[in-house]
């Protein structure tokens, strides 16, 4: 089941910022939430606890659910390579996901929504499945109609938009509109978890 509740809780149980959002809010409360948060200390966690809160981290920043990450790690573990890499290729490449590393979407929660609600088109068909695996060459961007609509006006306009934009993607923003041109690499995946302990969670 996905997580629901107040998003900022989920950064400070995971010990980093996982939104933009997030950042300001986690830096002025960097311990867990709760009444006993100030008194946790995080090193005494064991083994099995860190990495369970490494996959934790993997499925609350990519807003995925227990059932839908293991179906992903069971895809991974069969394609050739390092399987942990291989999951986040599998991760980054979800169609809500892109959405918000081209910068259309303020968060992971924005872009599902504008995927969920039938505002972002896949090779210019609407396409209202938040977890489609988008192929290298495949256009993505906003239906004609919502374009007029404020969020997809601030995203024109580069508001959501990252310092540097991954490089395997094409993203004209003023157009509302980008192609991914390639399988991302590890080393171009910006996320803050460590995929072996996900690995070695998934394979105890």
């Amino acid at each position: 089941m996905r997580y629901t509740g107040p998003k900022v809780r989920l950064s400070r149980r995971a010990g980093v910022p996982l939104t933009r959002k997030a950042v300001r809010y986690f830096e002025a409360r960097p311990y867990p939430p709760g009444q006993h948060g100030r008194a946790t200390d995080r090193r005494k966690t064991g083994d099995y606890g860190v990495r369970l809160l490494e996959k934790q981290k993997l499925r609350w920043y990519y807003d995925v659910s227990e059932r839908q990450l293991r179906r992903y790690w069971d895809l991974a573990v069969r394609r050739p390579g390092r399987s942990g890499e291989e999951l986040l290729t599998l991760l980054e490449t979800r169609l809500a996901s892109l959405v918000l590393r081209a910068g259309l979407a303020p968060s992971i929660y924005a872009a599902r929504q504008y995927v969920n609600h039938g505002h972002i088109t896949v090779d210019g068909r609407t396409l209202d499945i938040p977890s489609y695996l988008v192929r290298p060459g495949q256009s993505v961007g906003v239906r004609d109609r919502s374009r007029r609509m404020q969020p997809f006006v601030a995203a024109s306009e580069g508001v959501y938009a990252d310092d540097r934009i991954a490089p395997y993607l094409d993203v004209n923003h003023g157009d509302l509109r980008f192609t991914l041109l390639r399988r991302p690499a590890r080393e171009e995946i910006a996320v803050p978890v460590d995929e072996q302990l996900v690995v070695e969670h998934y394979s105890r």
